[in-house]
């Protein structure tokens, strides 16, 4: 099968596509012929050498995949060939051929395009996971999203207002995402260039209550204003670090307030606490994108061959939404 392989880490350039074999399913998995996978920021990182998969999982890049059922384990139940699903892998989405446990994959909605449901299991799953499950967030609360026009902040944006429509969303973004992120139904945007220390301008917005979920990927650098901007039992979900892993955090404050500090990655749970995770999406999230409430945001779709120009994209921040990989016809 045709897949993108990797010689050695580094830029994009290393990326090429090849031939390799064909996975095969185990008996708790199903084989699943690809049609689109999505990029996602992680695979940047696997990219350059940073974020191994899990011990097992395939090496080739890519966190989710939206196709086909080709084989079925012995031990799966309630699929067939054919069958159209969406899966969270664990690796393995650049390429024809990806192998999913059964109980991580969704059946796509009727009314879903492949390219569509390609988006949806690595970022909105993890901002459903963060920002409901863990985070809580409840209608008429305050939530901080930060990476305006992000996969995983739009997904957070859009199950937000899906989910709890009378809930108040904060999104801090860049200047040339602004205008974007307004018309998605957000309460208030913050220019993070303008305004590195944002606490204040929430602080104002909340009539000094200040957020009851902030959902981070930036780490270090913002958890001085992040823990300024969180209210009373607030909590601080931490899903990134690309400013750094160190800060000073004042613990009196904290202990006060009653604030909670929450570090979250998907891809290292175990297999069946993902499991769980997905089954409580289908069950809350999916009806949502089945009825278009939810339509994931595509910036662009790029055909396979084109996977350095889709992660030259991202890297350069020039995306709003998710960017896709074609990797056949539907």
């Amino acid at each position: 099968m045709k897949a993108v392989l990797i010689d050695d880490f580094g830029p994009p350039e290393v990326m090429k596509v090849g031939e390799i074999d064909t996975p095969q399913p185990k008996a708790d998995e199903v084989l699943i012929k690809v049609v689109a996978t999505s990029i996602n920021r992680p695979d940047l990182v696997q990219r350059v050498g940073n974020y191994p998969p899990p011990a097992g999982d395939s090496t080739i890049l890519g966190l989710e995949v939206a196709g086909t059922i080709a084989a079925i384990g012995s031990d799966v139940s309630g699929w067939q060939v054919g069958d159209r699903v969406m899966a969270l892998v664990g690796g393995g989405g650049y390429a024809e051929y990806a192998v999913a446990y059964a109980i991580h994959m969704m059946p796509i909605p009727e009314s879903m395009s492949f390219e569509e449901a390609a988006c949806v299991n690595e970022s909105y799953i993890t901002a459903f996971l963060n920002v409901f499950m863990i985070g809580g967030l409840q209608d008429g609360q305050t939530a901080i999203f930060h990476g305006g026009g992000g996969g995983v902040n739009t997904a957070a944006i859009q199950l937000a207002k899906a989910l709890t429509p009378n809930a108040k969303l904060i999104v801090t973004a860049s200047p040339t995402k602004l205008e974007r992120v307004k018309k998605l139904g957000v309460d208030l945007v913050i220019d993070y260039t303008e305004t590195p220390d944002f606490s204040s301008l929430v602080k104002e917005f909340t009539q000094k209550k200040g957020a009851d979920v902030i959902l981070d990927h930036v780490g270090a650098k913002y958890l001085k204003p992040n823990m300024a901007s969180l209210g009373y039992q607030g909590k601080l979900i931490i899903i990134g670090i690309i400013s750094g892993i160190k800060a000073e955090l004042n613990l009196a404050l904290m202990m006060v307030k009653r604030q909670q500090i929450i570090g979250s990655v998907l891809r290292s749970r175990p297999v069946a606490e993902k499991g769980e995770i997905i089954a409580e999406f289908t069950q809350r999230a999916l009806p949502k994108f089945a009825d278009r409430s939810i339509v994931p945001m595509i910036e662009k779709v790029f055909p396979l061959q084109d996977v350095v120009a889709a992660h030259q994209m991202m890297e350069e921040d020039k995306h709003f939404g998710k960017i896709v990989l074609k990797i056949a016809d539907s």
